[in-house]
Parts: structure tokens; C-alpha cells; sequence
């Protein structure tokens, strides 16, 4: 396809986005406007214009999605899949790993580093803060998850642990001094057994950069650089961009303000807000036609979003008029939502809209328990997002575990894990082993001498042999490598685990992946970087049917469009939750949520909320509480939708000002009590 045929296929705004001339370029891509294919096609252009692929960064929020842009970049080009293998595409923490592996050493990083996830790192913490804490004197001391969470928001938002506690976890400010010994620690482990968080990942590319020398050579790497969701860059990200952007100034961000959503994760909505002044001169795009929605939903989510106190001004448009009111919708109680939910899933179903083109959205995982149970007892299938991870999974752990063992030795928290599940190890003895290995440099001879009783003694042999036909064997296939560990891992899955049969197809499925991989380091990265996002043992026995009904956290559901969407329990404390209504900034941030959630439809929008729900839905007591509609929904947006209660399709909520003539004087008869 040449160059002419396919800018033809943009439209006016989009071809400006993707034929700019070189310097820094703002995209602000409204929801539905077609970023993605905006971004494919700017690198089919750059190719098409004699820029080299490999010259070429493109930074997205998923693997997928960038594996998505480069394949239509492909398709666009009409050339082979050399061109998206050269191209350097993937997440910060992808890119940051491939650098790594390539510079690491001027930083004093060993080659062959592994990197731990999120729950190895809570781990991590937690043996720590046992050592380093007497916890029991201490009275209510962070758990490990709070210690990830202030940790990491200290890495990425470049901001002072004072100013952290006091703003994010007030209760923890007592204990300053004592997070401040248990992250040190943990730092200092991390650096002596040779391994990476997350985080790490960003600030060694970031101290990397700040050598002159070492920017220099990354800057003059990358002709251009291309980011998606811009908008959920955290600072130490946007800093990372600044440096690598100091000579060549070609520069492209494409995003959108109004689906800033993860201030959780130290994303901050500043850094799209102010590109302009960071990189003078920037040239910015809107794209304002949405090919997603009808005209109504675009009507409404136009009007909840412009009370954002901050933000690019856009209007949305699109030329697919006509399509339903979108449904504000009261219900009694979390019975009766589901009640409604379930009443247009079916009609909808009837009128052949599948169950999959069909999604339930909700601020938090909790809020759907109701209806779940509901769905259950009406047979209706249902697929969850936002639950357990694939990595997350005990047995995917293990496996995990013992390949990571064999590319780094000194992977403590591997070693740990491994050493657990033979029969009479706990942690007192998993951890007398490992520093017994430690102790003798890491030689695997040294297993043979450890301090344990016979049997323990012949699984740390059978251990080592692993070790050694691996290590041996390094020049086999990844797939065949991962084989043996799969074998050597079989037992112990048995032993271990009541339901072992599932669980050995995800085995079987994680050796299968590997086969795309050339090196176990590179296998390891990515799985961890970008894991599968769900178990087959958590689906359960596959049914003749296979269509089900949509069931996600708002977050999760970022990115995705179904035709009917149904937005529950929107009433205040939910969303906004009352955990985010402490700042003006906060309540932003769970109006854009809400805009988010509300974007995803393409044709039938509903937003129900249920007047008493109960604080324990689980049905343990019957401790409930009365709500309020969300405040979001204020008099302008509720006049662009159809709003209902939910008894009766039909009725339409009373107007109060139809009341206007009439006067009552209670407060006049209630004085009367008391004279």
C-alpha cells in the first residue's frame, strides 16, 4: 500500500497527528478516536519515509498493545514482520530491561540480574520487617502490602517519604524511622542477591541517563520516540523521557487527559497536562471524532467530564446519530440492582446481542458479590476481571521459581520458595540452607553438605543435578529446558496441591510459551514483565457454551468497548469511593474514572445505583447502608439521560419542581409539638 492510499484512510486530525514534521507533538485523544491506529500508522509513515525501524521507540502501557500498532503497521506497509521485530516497541519496564542487559554493567549490574514481582517483593519486605521490627511491641505496624505501597510511590513520584505519609498514609507517620531501616535493608538485599523490582527497573535507567556520556549514546539511538497513555505516566517516567529527549527533540504524545486513572500507581494527570512546557514549541492535535459510541452517550460523558477542574478542553463528536438515552437508573437495594442488570442482559441477549458484547462495570471488586450470586442462580455465565493474577498463583510461582534459581544463584526469595515445598522444610530450615549456599559462594557442590536429615538431604542432590543438566544444557531450547524443570517439578505439584490436574496445564501451557523465547533470560522478562493475565484452573470445565457475560473493575476495563455497558452501584462512597474524597484532586480522578467507565459503551449505556446496600455482602449481618446517588450525576448530565426508577421501566423519576405550587408548613406544625 503506498503512502498516499493509506493516510487516506485517516481523517483530517489523525493524518496531522501521523505526517507531523519533527520536533515535540501532543496527541489528546479523546475516548474512541482511534489513538491506536493513529500511533500504527505515524510508525508505518516514519518507515515509509526512510526512518529505520530499529530507529524507531514506541513506549505503550501493555505488550499487547504494542504488539497490536506494529502488526497494522505491517499490515499498512505491506512489507514482512522483520520490520516490527526491529522496531524497539514495549513497556518502560520492557525497555528498561533490554537497555539493562545492554548497558547494566556500567552500573554494576551482573548480566544475568532476574527481576521479582510485586508479591516476591511484598515478600521480601515482610522477612524483613519480622527481623528488623519487634512487631508485637510496635502495636499496629504496616503489613507488607503498605510497605510496597509507600516504597513504591517513594520510587516513582520522586517525592519525600514525609510528604508521602503524611498525605497517603497518615497512620504510618509514626514510623518513619523505622520504613526508612526496613527499605534500606531491603535495598541493600535486592543489590546482593543480584535481583530487581519493578522499580528498579526505572530508576536504573534513570541514574543510567543521568551519566552524560550514556544519554548521549541512548538519545542518538532513537530517531523517534513514540508514548502511549501519556496520561498515566508517573514523574519518575516523564523524567526518564526528558533525559533521553535532550538532544533530538522528536518527541510524540499520545493521550488523554480525562482517562488519567491511576494516581494509585503515582501517575500523575501534571505530566500530560504540562508537556507544552516542558518541551517548548510542542504542536498540539486534538482528535475529537469518536468512532465508538452513539451520538446520546457522547452527549452525556461529554457533559460529566467538562466539570473536571483541569483538563484539555474537547468536544467529541461523531457521525453515527440517532442510538438510545442512556439510563440513570434507582434501584431499592443490591437485589434489585441485579435484578435490573439481569433483566436487559437477557433482553439484550434476546435481541442478539451476545453476553461477551455485553459488560458489568463496578468501582471496586466487591461490588459486584451480589450480583454474582445472582448470576449463579439464573445460570448465566460470567467471566471476572480484576481478580488473581496469572503470577500470582501458588503453583505458576513455584515453577517460576526454579527457572529463576538457574539463572540467578543467588535469587534469594527463588531459593526460599523452592526449598518449602520439600517435605519437612519450613522457613527456619529453607533459610539455614540458603545461607549455608551463601556461605560457600554459591557452589552447588556445597548442597551435598547442607545441614539437613537424609531425605531432605537426597532432594537437595536431585536439586543440584537440575542445576547442573540445565547449566549444561544451556545451549538447548528454552522450551526443552522448561521441560525438565517440569518434570522435576511434577512431584512436588502432587504432593503439594489438592486440585494438581489444572494446575499442570498451566505448567504445560508456561513451557509452551517458552517456545518463543531464544534464552530462559529473556523468557523470564517478559513472563514477568507482561504475564498472562488469568489461570485455566480459575475457569473452570470448558461448556458448549462459550459466550459469557463481562464482569470487570472499571480499571481493568480500560481500553475495551462492549455494545451495553452497565455501570453498578454508583452512589457516593462508591465511586467517588469514600477513601478518594479528601481532595479536590482526588475527586477528579473518580470523575475521570467514571467518564472511563461510561466510555466504553458503543450503544446502550445504564447507570444503576441501589438506594440501601449491605456493608457486608457476604450476608454475615445485616448492617447496611443508605445512599446517595453519585454526585457526578448533577442536573445537566442527568438532563441528557433517561432517568428511571427501577421498579418500572416506564415511570420516569418525579420532577420536583412540578411541586412548586404547593406549600406545606411542616416546620411550622413540628414546632407545634413542643408548645
Amino acid at each position: 500500500m503506498s503512502t498516499k492510499s493509506f493516510l487516506e484512510e485517516l481523517n483530517t486530525q489523525q493524518r496531522d497527528a501521523v505526517t507531523s514534521e519533527n520536533g515535540p507533538v501532543l496527541v489528546v485523544a479523546g475516548a474512541g478516536s482511534g489513538k491506536t491506529k493513529t500511533l500504527a500508522y505515524r510508525v508505518a509513515y516514519l518507515i515509509s519515509r526512510g526512518v529505520p525501524a530499529e530507529r524507531i521507540l514506541l513506549l505503550t502501557f501493555t505488550r499487547r498493545a504494542a504488539k497490536e500498532m506494529l502488526s497494522r503497521a505491517v499490515q499498512v506497509l505491506s512489507s514482512e514482520n522483520f520490520i516490527s521485530n526491529q522496531v524497539w516497541s514495549g513497556t518502560f519496564h520492557s525497555v528498561a530491561n533490554r537497555l539493562l542487559r545492554i548497558y547494566g554493567k556500567s552500573l554494576g549490574l551482573e548480566p544475568e540480574f532476574t527481576i521479582i514481582d510485586p508479591a516476591d517483593a511484598e515478600d521480601m519486605l515482610d522477612v524483613i520487617r519480622q527481623k528488623k521490627i519487634d512487631v508485637a511491641k510496635t502495636g499496629r505496624f504496616p503489613k507488607k502490602s503498605t510497605l510496597l505501597s509507600i516504597y513504591t510511590r517513594r520510587m516513582n513520584a520522586g517525592e519525600e517519604l514525609e510528604l508521602i505519609l503524611k498525605r497517603d498514609f497518615s497512620w504510618c507517620e509514626k514510623w518513619k524511622d523505622e520504613l526508612k531501616i526496613i527499605f534500606r535493608e531491603y535495598t541493600a538485599q535486592k543489590q546482593t542477591r543480584n535481583v530487581l523490582d519493578y522499580d528498579d527497573l526505572l530508576q536504573y535507567w534513570f541514574y543510567l541517563l543521568q551519566d552524560k556520556t550514556a544519554a548521549s549514546i541512548i538519545d542518538k539511538k532513537f530517531d523517534h520516540v513514540l508514548v502511549d497513555e501519556y496520561q498515566d505516566l508517573n514523574n519518575l517516567q516523564a523524567d526518564i523521557l526528558k533525559l533521553m529527549r535532550q538532544q533530538n527533540r522528536n518527541i510524540m504524545a499520545v493521550g488523554d487527559d480525562a482517562q488519567s486513572i491511576y494516581s494509585f500507581r503515582a501517575a500523575s494527570v501534571r505530566n500530560m497536562l504540562d508537556f507544552p512546557s516542558v518541551y517548548p514549541q510542542t504542536r498540539i492535535i486534538m482528535l475529537e471524532q469518536n468512532y465508538r459510541s452513539d451520538a446520546p452517550i457522547l452527549e452525556t460523558t461529554n457533559t460529566l467530564i467538562a466539570s473536571a477542574r483541569n483538563r484539555f478542553s474537547k468536544q467529541l463528536f461523531t457521525s453515527k446519530h440517532g442510538g438510545e438515552l442512556p439510563q440513570l437508573i434507582t434501584c431499592n437495594d443490591e437485589d434489585h440492582e441485579a435484578d435490573e442488570v439481569i433483566g436487559r442482559v437477557l433482553k439484550h441477549y434476546e435481541q442478539g446481542v451476545a453476553l461477551h458484547e455485553q459488560a458489568v462495570l463496578f468501582r471496586a471488586a466487591s461490588h459486584s458479590a451480589t450480583l454474582e450470586i445472582a448470576l449463579m442462580k439464573r445460570d448465566i455465565p460470567f467471566i471476572k476481571y480484576g481478580g488473581l493474577r496469572f503470577l500470582e498463583a501458588a503453583h505458576v510461582k513455584d515453577f517460576i521459581a526454579f527457572v529463576r534459581t538457574v539463572e540467578n544463584i543467588k535469587d534469594e526469595p527463588a531459593w526460599f520458595r523452592i526449598l518449602k515445598l520439600f517435605k519437612g522444610v519450613g522457613p527456619a530450615k529453607a533459610a539455614a540452607i540458603f545461607e549455608h549456599l551463601a556461605n560457600n559462594q554459591f557452589s552447588l557442590d556445597s548442597l551435598a553438605t547442607a545441614p539437613v536429615d537424609k531425605k531432605v538431604h537426597f532432594e537437595l542432590l536431585n536439586l543440584r543435578k537440575l542445576h547442573l543438566d540445565l547449566r549444561n544444557g544451556s545451549g538447548l531450547e528454552c522450551a526443552v529446558q522448561l521441560e525438565r524443570v517440569g518434570r522435576f517439578y511434577q512431584p512436588l505439584l502432587q504432593e503439594n496441591y489438592d486440585n494438581a490436574d489444572p494446575r499442570k496445564n498451566d505448567i504445560e501451557h508456561i513451557i509452551e510459551m517458552s517456545s518463543q523465547y531464544q534464552t530462559r533470560s529473556q523468557f523470564l522478562s517478559e513472563l514477568m514483565l507482561d504475564p498472562p493475565s488469568s489461570t485455566s484452573d480459575l475457569a473452570g470445565a470448558s461448556k458448549k457454551d462459550e459466550d459469557h457475560l463481562v464482569l470487570s473493575t472499571i480499571h481493568s476495563a480500560k481500553g475495551c468497548e462492549w455494545d451495553a455497558v452497565y455501570v453498578i452501584h454508583a452512589a457516593d462512597g462508591c465511586i467517588p469511593s469514600d477513601m478518594a474524597t479528601h481532595n479536590d484532586e482526588s475527586i477528579d480522578e473518580e470523575l475521570r474514572l467514571m467518564y472511563v467507565a461510561m466510555t466504553r459503551a458503543r450503544k446502550n449505556l445504564y447507570v444503576l445505583w441501589p438506594m440501601r446496600f449491605f456493608s457486608r455482602p457476604q450476608g454475615f449481618s445485616d448492617r447496611h447502608i443508605y445512599s446517595q446517588c453519585s454526585r457526578f450525576f448533577k442536573k445537566d448530565v442527568c438532563a441528557t439521560m433517561k432517568c428511571i426508577a427501577g421498579d418500572d421501566s416506564s415511570v420516569v423519576i418525579d420532577n420536583p419542581e412540578e411541586m412548586t405550587g404547593a406549600r406545606i408548613d411542616i416546620k411550622t406544625r413540628l414546632k407545634d409539638f413542643w408548645d
